[in-house]
């Protein structure tokens, strides 16, 4: 690329969660030796597939010909939008489904669209690298939490390192399915008490539909540098978890797929928050989407001849 020249190029996320399914599309604009990076488009349509497969284990019919009909509207979407690289990837509910590969490769018979069933391992490896770039201060010893519908990603992070990243199948939706087993709380509580002797005053970064929608909703007084403190998020969550589903999407202005996991998502936080003895959680309002375009587009610039 010369030097005065600027090179724009769409790329897109396809984000298959356990309540919702997103698309995000972002133009990279290039110019000397930066890449701005700007949304071009967001839909999140709540499929909720994990109170399927949290339920009787497989996604059903009419969920699986709903998938097909979403990702054929994504695929016109995204050549509305000219995008040139793309990468879908599904998370828990889709690992989880006994039907899983079978939708997959119908989904690709269809649309066109080729899915990755990512592992949790991998989720926490593209959420890390997207976040560390969007932090100011990487000083210090942060646990980065993504908590979704199916299960909880977590990245021990020290002085900007990675030092450990860990899956639990603990999520919204499987708590609100009654689907999550003692023993995976009692691993996470364990991990993360052994964790935190050996890092202290570790804080958290939070991830998630969930975390964002409770950081817009916490008192603005108490905000500064995107950061929410833990006894906020505590009094926010104790007001929420007192009100009926119809009281909290009235007086909060929350739908439905939205009113009901925002108060398994809070109880994870705030349980993760006190073992590690966290005082905040730093909120950057970005997600697993951002992460896949930002390993799209390092793998395409890798790629090009200088």
């Amino acid at each position: 690329m010369n030097e005065n020249e600027t090179r724009k190029t769409n790329y897109a996320a396809i984000d298959i969660g356990s309540n919702a399914v997103r698309l995000l599309i972002k133009e990279i604009k290039e110019e000397q030796d930066k890449a701005h990076f700007s949304k071009v488009l967001m839909l999140r349509v709540p499929l909720r597939l994990g109170f399927d497969v949290f339920d009787i284990g497989k996604i059903s019919e009419k969920k699986e010909k709903n998938m097909i009909r979403l990702m054929k509207a994504f695929r016109h979407l995204m050549k509305i939008y000219d995008v040139k690289h793309c990468r879908a990837c599904a998370t828990s509910a889709m690992r989880d489904a006994k039907n899983g590969m079978d939708i997959i490769k119908q989904i690709e018979k269809k649309t066109g669209v080729h899915i990755d069933i990512i592992d949790g391992q991998e989720e926490a490896k593209i959420i890390y690298n997207n976040h560390v770039e969007h932090m100011e201060d990487q000083k210090g010893n942060y646990m980065y939490v993504d908590v979704g519908g199916g299960s909880t990603e977590i990245n021990l992070l020290s002085e900007g390192q990675l030092v450990c990243s860990r899956s639990y199948n603990i999520g919204t939706v499987r708590m609100l399915n009654n689907a999550v087993k003692d023993s995976e709380w009692e691993r996470l509580k364990n991990d993360l008490a052994e964790l935190a002797k050996s890092y202290p005053q570790t804080n958290i970064i939070g991830s998630g539909g969930n975390i964002n929608k409770l950081y817009r909703l916490a008192d603005k007084k108490n905000k500064k540098k995107m950061t929410m403190q833990v006894s906020v998020l505590q009094e926010l969550h104790t007001r929420l978890k007192a009100l009926s589903l119809e009281e909290r999407m009235e007086q909060f202005g929350m739908k439905p797929d939205r009113a009901d996991v925002i108060i398994p998502a809070g109880e994870i936080f705030l349980t993760i928050a006190n073992i590690i003895g966290a005082s905040y959680i730093h909120v950057p309002v970005i997600g697993l989407s951002d992460g896949i375009i930002d390993e799209l587009y390092l793998q395409n610039k890798n790629n090009q001849p200088a």
